[in-house]
């Protein structure tokens, strides 16, 4: 109904008409033409009475509690008595953030938290009238963070079912689920129109076509919140939703926080696709992209921020900053930045950085930097949302309806929904000689190594931020691929063993091979080709030799995203793009089985809603290109359907250059690409490029980590500093890992104790450092000859004193001043929290 009501519009047929609009050649190429964007009129009737209680409770607040409203701090960084002391309008739990510091934390831990939080933000410090925080969480496929929640597939999957209205039941189900344990906010629904697959979040996005992302954005929204004059909305049963990210990131080149280069026209009519739809459904909150469009930063741009998005469109709700985004800004840093705030920004995610960015921005508002009638305008739109999310009338969270039913989380009735949504998402490319459906009478192998993995099966965003470090114990409402076919085959009398190595005594009648991409989230995510697995084979020698020894292969392929397999095609008789389902791997059998007495209860229903390489070069192909792919957007197999292929080329070409960059610092013995060992002793640096010499007083020498000599030891014996480090003469732009939570990590073996205190350096210049003491890491070592591993965020670095990640030139350099061995290996860039130390250890 909206898209009709959108494309019937008037006002949009006149921006259509519009579509030949170029700016004037003297104009820069970032400038906005506000005119040529859809007008809409706004989302809610006018209501007095709650816009005069916003402007009583503005009347009572202080300046103090004004500023503190448009500050987001994570709890990773903050704590329930510092919320005491600062007025902060919401905090967060970022994808590594949880109580305690523990990601596999129970529900209620999560809802006791939720409450230290609200007490704390209604102390009477904050004055006679305090303003309830909000919680914000990406809960974006399902309440993700959250051990036992109903996991669901990822959007890319749903893009492949074309079901609206199970788009809607996703929505109602995340918001129940994240309820019960005390947040009000959710960061979702993902808008992103993705025209470069190499993206790591590609699998975030519904479609690379803007029609698929218009049908479904205002549904999730009406899912998530309920339908705007009803009852239902943002009740005790719904959540604030976020549309993201505004506006361009999936027009990146693969890049993520890249630069969309597409024009103003382009960018209206493709990667703005989901946004009117979601204004009109209510939606109360917008997150600005990370990304740049022609150069100029999101978060900075006011032509889209108030001119397109407040104006045009007439949101009326919150636009809320990404993690750190406003300190890409330029002339800004983490800690202070009055141009996003005078742009359009209304809450800035200041995550590690909100202490500073409070009192500078408190500042800036005494001095006029940031006029008062902005923060004011930023205060109201923040008090709408919390007055219709009803938060400053329910009391604590605990107190809620649906609090405390942690039988919620992975209900019978909302896992039931998930596994629909399995079903419906799953697309068949390949289907030779009708291969299936199979019977479940058959003796069938499963193999391969994501037949039995959770992890696997459900990505990136799925407990931890990565997707990584889990188990199956950690998904306690949850069924594998193998579970699902097991319980399929059992119920009609044949057998399933699992194999992953697919080995085998008695050959069976068909072998179910699932594989497929190792979870993944932004940075880590981003890849150089579209070819699947480069440089390792063993799935692909797994499907010949099955198939070399005469057992009928069913390939289940699990990615965040299409990518050439052509290999993997040809070595298989039947090929099934399972996306990242999430928890319900059951839904797998429901399709590719039939029921016990040989019917077939479900087909194959999903369509491609991203267009399929033919080759590894070919990242971009999209919905009508001339450029051809293997398989079109909108293909997808029936059972009735000849799913016969001819053999697919298999001669991939050379690469693409890799996506990301400066991952890597040293390993397997060798500094990586353009990087180089210094040491510096009384102001003279000394190069030994190979990691093997003496230079003043410090030695260094080749040793072993896993190989041979595949790590360095150093020596120091030293009266006076002496630092040891990785250098490269061209700077490298670490803001975006920064953002993303990235830390420096290496391995050690402390061979001799330190006598004195142990820093980790990071330098971006001349006069231009910042280090993190190690001492007690190093101290505290463990046995002799025994290799530890440890992590130091960037953001350490960041927060406490280098203002220029995007001119790093020696990401590590340890230094002391007295005498200290230690050997080092596998220096590098990485998420994840094991090993991580405070960057006040």
């Amino acid at each position: 109904m909206l898209l009709g009501l959108l494309m019937g519009s008037p006002l949009l047929s006149g921006v259509i008409l519009a579509a030949g609009f170029k700016p004037a050649a003297s104009e820069p190429a970032a400038v906005i033409h506000p005119a040529v964007w859809p007008e809409r009129p706004p989302a809610f009737p006018p209501d007095a009475a709650l816009e005069n209680r916003i402007g009583t409770l503005l009347g009572e607040m202080t300046l103090e509690q004004k500023v503190g409203q448009l500050i987001q701090a994570d709890i990773g960084s903050i704590t329930p008595e510092d919320l005491r002391h600062y007025p902060l309008g919401s905090i967060l739990n970022g994808g590594s953030s949880a109580p305690g510091n523990n990601e596999f934390a129970p529900p209620s831990e999560w809802l006791t938290l939720a409450d230290r939080f609200y007490e704390a933000s209604m102390d009477p410090s904050h004055g006679p009238h305090p303003i309830p925080t909000m919680w914000g969480t990406d809960a974006v496929h399902g309440h993700n963070n959250l051990v036992g929640a109903t996991i669901f597939p990822h959007n890319i999957a749903l893009g492949a079912a074309r079901d609206p209205e199970l788009i809607r039941e996703i929505g109602e189900i995340t918001a129940r689920e994240v309820r019960a344990t005390g947040m009000e906010w959710t960061f979702g629904p993902t808008l992103a129109v993705v025209r470069d697959d190499r993206w790591g979040r590609t699998y975030e996005s519904y479609s690379e076509d803007p029609q698929i992302v218009r049908e479904y954005a205002g549904q999730m929204v009406l899912g998530l919140q309920g339908t705007p004059g009803t009852p239902q909305f943002l009740d005790s049963a719904h959540v604030i939703a976020t549309a993201k990210h505004f506006v361009g990131d999936g027009g990146t080149g693969g890049r993520d926080q890249g630069d969309n280069r597409a024009s103003e026209i382009e960018l209206r009519d493709i990667h703005f696709a989901g946004d009117p739809p979601a204004v009109s459904a209510g939606v109360q909150a917008i997150m600005a992209s990370f990304s740049s469009w022609q150069g100029l930063k999101i978060h900075g741009n006011h032509g889209l921020l108030t001119d397109v998005l407040k104006q045009r469109l007439h949101f009326d709700g919150l636009v809320v900053g990404d993690w750190n985004g406003h300190g890409q800004v330029p002339g800004c840093t983490n800690v202070s930045c009055a141009a996003a705030i005078n742009a359009g920004m209304d809450v800035i995610m200041a995550p590690d950085s909100w202490k500073q960015l409070y009192a500078n921005t408190l500042a800036q508002v005494r001095a006029g930097e940031i006029p008062t009638t902005r923060v004011e305008d930023a205060d109201r739109r923040i008090l709408r949302v919390k007055l219709r999310a009803h938060l400053l009338d329910e009391g604590t969270p605990s107190s809620r309806p649906l609090a405390g039913k942690f039988e919620l989380l992975g209900a019978p009735e909302h896992r039931a929904v998930a596994r629909r949504a399995v079903r419906e998402s799953l697309v068949l490319l390949k289907n030779a000689n009708h291969l299936l459906p199979l019977s479940p009478g058959l003796q069938v192998l499963v193999a391969g190594d994501g037949a039995n993995s959770i992890g696997k099966q459900s990505g990136g965003w799925t407990i931890t931020w990565q997707g990584t470090g889990v188990t199956n114990m950690n998904f306690p409402h949850a069924d594998t691929i193998f579970a699902g076919i097991l319980s399929a085959v059992q119920a009609a009398g044949g057998t399933a063993e699992l194999n992953p190595a697919g080995n085998f005594k008695t050959r069976p009648d068909v072998a179910v091979v699932v594989f497929g991409e190792n979870p993944y989230a932004e940075f880590q995510g981003d890849i150089g080709s579209v070819e699947y697995s480069p440089g390792d084979r063993s799935d692909l020698e797994l499907l010949r030799r099955l198939h070399g020894q005469h057992v009928p292969v069913v390939a289940i392929f699990l990615s965040g995203r299409p990518l050439w397999v052509n290999p993997h095609i040809n070595a298989s008789d039947a090929f099934v793009a399972a996306w990242l389902p999430g928890t319900e791997g059951g839904g797998i059998a429901d399709v590719i089985f039939k029921a016990p007495d040989d019917s077939v209860p479900h087909d194959f229903h999903g369509k491609l809603s991203f267009s399929w390489p033919l080759t590894p070069q070919q990242t971009a192909v999209r919905r009508g290109d001339r450029v051809k792919p293997l398989f079109a957007y909108g293909y997808g197999l029936k059972y009735s359907d000849n799913g016969n292929l001819r053999k697919l080329p298999e001669g991939g070409g050379a690469a693409l250059s890799a996506v990301t960059d400066s991952q890597l610092f040293f390993a397997a013995g060798k500094p990586g690409s353009g990087w180089s060992w210094i040491v510096s002793e009384d102001a003279h640096a000394t190069a030994i490029p190979s990691g093997v010499g003496v230079a003043g007083s410090v030695r260094m020498s080749a040793t072993d980590r896993a190989a041979q000599e595949d790590a360095r030891q150093i020596r120091w014996d030293a009266r006076t500093a002496a630092s040891v480090g990785l250098a490269s003469k061209a700077p490298i732009n670490l803001q975006r890992e920064t953002n993303g939570q990235l830390s420096v990590g290496f391995d050690y073996r402390v061979d001799q104790a330190p006598t004195s205190n142990v820093t980790l350096q990071m330098e971006c210049g001349p006069g231009c450092k910042d280090s993190i003491d190690l001492t007690k890491t190093f101290a505290n070592a463990g046995r002799p000859g025994e290799w530890s591993h440890v992590k130091v965020r960037l953001a350490c670095f960041a927060n406490s004193g280098i203002a220029h990640m995007d001119t790093i030139t020696q990401p590590f350099e340890l230094s002391t001043t007295g005498q200290f061995t230690v050997s080092v290996a596998n220096i590098r860039l990485e998420s994840g929290t094991d090993a991580l130390i405070s960057c006040t250890p």
